[in-house]
C-alpha cells in the first residue's frame, strides 16, 4: 500500500460569512497523479492555497508527509515542489544558469543533482541555450526541473499544459508519468484540460461549489454506473440483434451495444450462444472524463 503524501481532511474556508470550501477531503499517495477539476469558482485555487499554507484554514487539516501545514509549516512544505501556470524563468539566461540560481536557494544542491535533474526532464542537449530560444514545452520542463531540484515527493501544478502545443503537452505528460513511476512522486494537477488529464492521470477529484462530488480512480469516474453500456463484437450484428430483440443497438456489421447492468451480461451471452452467434469480445464502455465531469457537475462549464 502506497504511502499517503498529501492528506486534506474536512477543509473549510470562509471569507467573512461566505463559505467557499465545505468539508473538502482528498488524498494523494506516492505514485499517484491526481487530476483536480471543477467549474469556474468551484474552489480549486483556494484549496491549493490552503495546501501550500498561503491562506489560513477556517477548519480542517492539511498534512504533508504527516506534518500539519499550520502547526509545522517548515517541515510540511520542505518536500513540496510547485508551479502555478507558467514558471518564473530568466529569459536572457541559459537553462543551466536558471537552475544554478534556484539551486542557491537550497542547502546541499550539488552539481551532480543539477545534472541529474537536467537528464530527468530531457534537456541535456539544450540546457546551455538561452531560455528565450526554448519552446513553451521546454520552458515548462525547465520549470518542473526547478520545482524538483530539492527532491520533493509532492508536486503541485496549476494548469501545467496551458498554452502548450500538442508536442509540448506530450513532453510534459511523459515527464509527469516518469516522475510518478520512477521517483514515486505524488502529483496534484489542477486543470481545465480534461482530455489531457484523461490520458495520464491515475485518479480524479471533482469539486463543485466548494464541495467534493467525486473522488476516485479515472476508470471508476468514467463508468456510466449500474445502467451501463456494453459493446459486444460478434460475427454478424444483424443476427445478434434478432436474437436479443431488446436493449440493443447496432454499431456496425460486427458490433452491437447493449444497455444493461452487469448482472444481465451472462444471460445475454447465453442467448447469443444458443442462437449460434459467434462472440469475439465483450467489454464495458466508458464515458470520457469530460462526460463524467459534466454529469457529476450538472453540465457546468469548465474554467
Amino acid at each position: 500500500m502506497e504511502e499517503k503524501i498529501l492528506e486534506c481532511t474536512h477543509l473549510t474556508k470562509k471569507f467573512g460569512k461566505k463559505e467557499v470550501l465545505k468539508d473538502v477531503s482528498l488524498t494523494v499517495k506516492a505514485g499517484d497523479i491526481l487530476g483536480f477539476i471543477g467549474p469556474n469558482g468551484a474552489g480549486k485555487t483556494t484549496t491549493i492555497k490552503l495546501i501550500l499554507g498561503l491562506q489560513n484554514i477556517t477548519s480542517g487539516t492539511v498534512k504533508i508527509n504527516g506534518y500539519d501545514i499550520e502547526k509545522e509549516f517548515t517541515k510540511a512544505i520542505k518536500r513540496v515542489g510547485t508551479i502555478v501556470e507558467n514558471p518564473d524563468l530568466y529569459m536572457y539566461m541559459s537553462g543551466y544558469e536558471n537552475l544554478k540560481l534556484i539551486a542557491n536557494l537550497y542547502e546541499g544542491i550539488t552539481k551532480e543533482r543539477i545534472n541529474e535533474v537536467i537528464k530527468l526532464v530531457g534537456l541535456e542537449n539544450r540546457i546551455k541555450d538561452k531560455v528565450s530560444k526554448y519552446s513553451l514545452g521546454m520552458r515548462q520542463r525547465l520549470g518542473i526541473a526547478q520545482a524538483i531540484m530539492h527532491k520533493p515527493n509532492l508536486l503541485i501544478l496549476d494548469e501545467p499544459t496551458n498554452g502548450l502545443d500538442p508536442e509540448g503537452i506530450k513532453q510534459v505528460k511523459d515527464l509527469l508519468v516518469k516522475l510518478a513511476k520512477e521517483e514515486k512522486m505524488a502529483i496534484l494537477i489542477s486543470s481545465h484540460n480534461l482530455l489531457e488529464l484523461d490520458s495520464f492521470c491515475t485518479k480524479v477529484t471533482i469539486i463543485k461549489n466548494g464541495e467534493i462530488v467525486e473522488s476516485t480512480s479515472i476508470e471508476e469516474a468514467k463508468k456510466v454506473n449500474s445502467n451501463s453500456t456494453y459493446k459486444i463484437e460478434v460475427e454478424k450484428a444483424e443476427e445478434a440483434i434478432k436474437a436479443l430483440e431488446e436493449k440493443v443497438e447496432k454499431i456496425d456489421d460486427k458490433n452491437i451495444r447493449v444497455f444493461v447492468n452487469k448482472e444481465e451480461i451472462p444471460k445475454i451471452i447465453e442467448n447469443l450462444i444458443k442462437s449460434n452467434i459467434k462472440i469475439y469480445e465483450v467489454y464495458q464502455e466508458e464515458i470520457t472524463l469530460e462526460d463524467a465531469f459534466l454529469k457529476k457537475t450538472g453540465g457546468n462549464v469548465i474554467d
